[in-house]
């Protein structure tokens, strides 16, 4: 039977929109310029560096493209533009040097400590992870003064760094990676937590907790389509020059089709079956499909609206 394309398309749509989204169970965070004003320490950095070969200032349309990358891939973009003349090792050198200088007086951003405060009371009682491309000698500089104001929130063992041996070389975000890694360990854990309370295997297996039951923080647009391909929900919290940057293109980025992990897409080129973003054979990843949110800060949180009870 002949069904052309604008129906279809609009039955695929009309499928992603009914979809009634269950309570979130898991929130799991990014670190740099969501938690943490670290991301401005990074732009004085490289402009600190930069102007020392009179190179200027980093503009958005490059800071844009470094957040939320691994270390190798976010000196390859830089270096690409900036054309510095310094090796990747001189270059870290100087970076590294200036890092251990500024890192060491991040603080936390609006709305950040309320959230994790309301989330830690909850009701609800849903599990919280961090899942940052930070390596563990950067993390430590940003965090280690804020370790009892902060990151007391998170227990050890649910805290995923850029460099935990788990993650595949060259799998950091835009792939999902570091997120199915977070809800990996999520799960343990509420097996652990219902095993000591009696729960059986069946019960345990049956209340698994699943990816749209997630809810990702992210600031940064590879960190989103990060969240989306993992098939979670996302919040996008951008800082006012990335928003800037994406004005008019925000429904893509909820989205996570900006393009960041377009290689992504031809490593999954062999079907759908490898592909964790697809439901019922229906792709999740569509503009305005409700799975993202953009918000200016973290202030003023709608728990309601994830199903997540506030006291």
């Amino acid at each position: 039977m002949y069904c052309d394309q604008t129906y279809v398309t609009q039955m695929l749509t009309n499928h992603i929109l009914s979809f009634n989204f269950p309570p979130i169970r898991a929130c799991i965070f990014d670190m740099d310029g969501l938690l943490i004003d670290s991301e401005d320490i990074y732009t004085h950095v490289t402009d600190e560096i930069l102007a020392r070969y009179d190179k200027g200032r980093l503009p958005w349309s490059i800071k844009a493209q470094l957040q939320g990358r691994p270390t190798q891939q976010a000196y390859d973009l830089l270096q690409s533009w900036a054309q510095l003349p310094l090796s990747q090792s001189e270059y870290l050198t100087e970076v590294k040097v200036l890092q251990e200088k500024h890192f060491p007086t991040t603080q936390p951003l609006p709305g950040v400590l309320s959230l994790l405060e309301t989330l830690t009371k909850s009701p609800s009682k849903p599990y919280v992870a961090l899942a940052t491309s930070s390596n563990s000698f950067s993390y430590d500089l940003k965090t280690r003064h804020l370790q009892e104001v902060l990151f007391s929130y998170f227990e050890a063992d649910m805290i995923i760094k850029g460099d935990d041996p788990r993650i595949k070389s060259g799998r950091g975000k835009p792939a999902p990676d570091i997120y199915h890694l977070a809800l990996e360990t999520i799960n343990k854990k509420r097996e652990n937590d219902m095993l000591d309370k009696g729960a059986s295997r069946d019960s345990i297996l049956a209340t698994k907790i699943l990816p749209m039951e997630c809810l990702v923080f992210e600031d940064s647009v590879p960190g989103v389509e990060a969240g989306r391909r993992a098939g979670m929900r996302c919040v996008w919290v951008p800082h006012e020059g990335l928003r800037e940057q994406y004005e008019g293109k925000e429904g893509e980025v909820l989205a996570g089709l900006t393009g960041e992990g377009r290689y992504l897409d031809e490593e999954d080129a062999v079907g759908n079956s490898g592909r964790t973003d697809v439901r019922e054979g229906v792709l999740l990843r569509k503009v305005d499909d409700g799975w993202g949110e953009a918000r200016g800060s973290l202030e003023g949180f709608d728990f309601e609206r994830y199903g997540i009870q506030a006291l």
